[in-house]
């Protein structure tokens, strides 16, 4: 395929979208030639919410289900390593606690990562398996930490936590919200009290630091939880704060600032430094699963941010594929503000140190740009490809946070 014959499959597929997206909720959509950026009003948020419209819809669920039960790769392989990963086992015991810690004296945040990994899974096991037993375990994890966690504390990793595990459990939430023994109020009202407040105070006053003090992922992550908690409760003005933020936010994870600089390489390929390539590859690679999950659930509601701003973040992910992949990239001496003074720092190479990690994040952007909107993205399939396929989850990746930073199973779920 070359780079530029799905150009026009592109825009047609990109009218399309817009066709489906509702006026009624304030959504307005200019028409873009040639890749344009797409506006649309800050009022993003669809007059009606779509169930199940997190990281998976109706059709990926099907599907799923579907090829799985036929035997058909690569799903199944994804489905088999779905369980026999320990937290996708129906006797998962829950831990649920009423405070967690993640930074300083005392930290138990692994409770609530394992516990979320064992809700996600078993509820992908019930959605594609039909397994009576799994719903009930995933209902019950969830119920249990509905109504017990009442704070989420720690130094200021805490707002770490609250951003990570405040999407994933959304997401959990989500796939169970049909279940009759899911207590969807209760999840509702948890995440609204305990998570929300803290990834609203990151996003508006960081901490009191300089606004450029936190990598990107330290937004993302609050930013894909309020997203989450807006559809999850069906309120508007959290969904809209989240896609405004993505779109013109002043903190690093909005994407001009995310993907500060941008590039064509020797063969033809767009793409964009990522903000912390300068920091370490392991948090690079993060940035495209939190990323990827912002806009992924977005596009579940109708909204585009895949595309937005001329296909940023796909550049971005381009490069970062790229570069893990074992090829070169250019940089741009990256400088910043630090701490509460903005005491200025830089970044003159591109970090190698943990280059090459594995993250179950390739595949919902593989499949969203290759096979959703037909575009050629050799870097990020060979990533996929060659280095990841098939995807697990949390409990695949090892026992430390960062192996459960995203919820994973990409192969399953997203194949196409």
């Amino acid at each position: 395929m070359s780079r530029t014959s799905p150009h026009e499959h592109l825009r047609r597929t990109e009218l399309s979208r817009r066709g489906l997206l509702k006026t009624a909720g304030g959504l307005t959509a200019a028409a873009a030639l040639g890749g344009a950026t797409v506006a649309t009003t800050a009022h993003a948020a669809p007059a009606t919410f779509t169930h199940p419209g997190m990281l998976h819809n109706a059709g990926d669920i099907n599907r799923a289900k579907v090829r799985v039960a036929a035997g058909t790769d690569p799903w199944l392989s994804g489905w088999n390593r779905l369980i026999a990963n320990s937290h996708a086992q129906s006797t998962w015991t829950n831990r649920a606690t009423a405070t967690i810690i993640r930074g300083g004296d005392g930290q138990n945040y692994s409770l609530l990562y394992n516990d979320i990994a064992a809700a996600y899974q078993n509820a992908l096991r019930w959605k594609v398996g039909g397994t009576e037993a799994n719903a009930v375990c995933a209902a019950n994890i969830l119920n249990a930490w509905s109504t017990t966690l009442t704070s989420v504390t720690g130094n200021a990793d805490r707002f770490l936590a609250a951003g990570l595990y405040g999407w994933q459990f959304a997401n959990a939430c989500e796939l169970m919200r049909d279940y009759s023994g899911f207590n969807l109020a209760a999840a509702q009202q948890m995440l609204g009290d305990v998570f929300y407040p803290l990834n609203n105070s990151f996003l508006t006053n960081h901490n009191d630091a300089c606004i450029t003090n936190y990598w990107a992922n330290w937004d993302l992550c609050n930013m894909a939880s309020i997203l989450a908690i807006g559809i999850l409760n069906e309120d508007s003005a959290k969904y809209d704060q989240a896609v405004t933020y993505f779109k013109s936010g002043a903190g690093n994870g909005s994407i001009a600032h995310a993907v500060p600089y941008l590039y064509t390489d020797s063969d033809g390929y767009a793409l964009g430094q990522w903000q912390e390539s300068g920091r370490d590859q392991g948090h690079t690679v993060l940035g495209m699963g939190q990323m990827g999950a912002i806009c992924e659930m977005a596009w579940n509601q109708g909204d585009d941010l895949y595309s937005y701003d001329s296909r940023r973040f796909m550049k971005a992910a381009q490069y970062v594929a790229k570069y893990n992949a074992g090829s070169d990239v250019p940089f741009t001496t990256y400088t910043w503000g630090t701490g509460q003074s903005c005491a200025q720092s830089s970044q003159t190479v591109i970090s190698s140190a943990s280059r090459g990690q594995i993250r179950p994040v390739w595949a919902m952007l593989h499949f969203h740009y290759n096979r959703r909107i037909s575009l050629d993205d050799k870097y990020i399939s060979a990533m996929y490809y060659n280095l990841v396929a098939p995807e697990g989850g949390g409990g695949d990746y090892g026992s430390d946070s960062g192996g459960y930073d995203q919820l994973g199973f990409g192969t399953l779920m997203y194949a196409k």
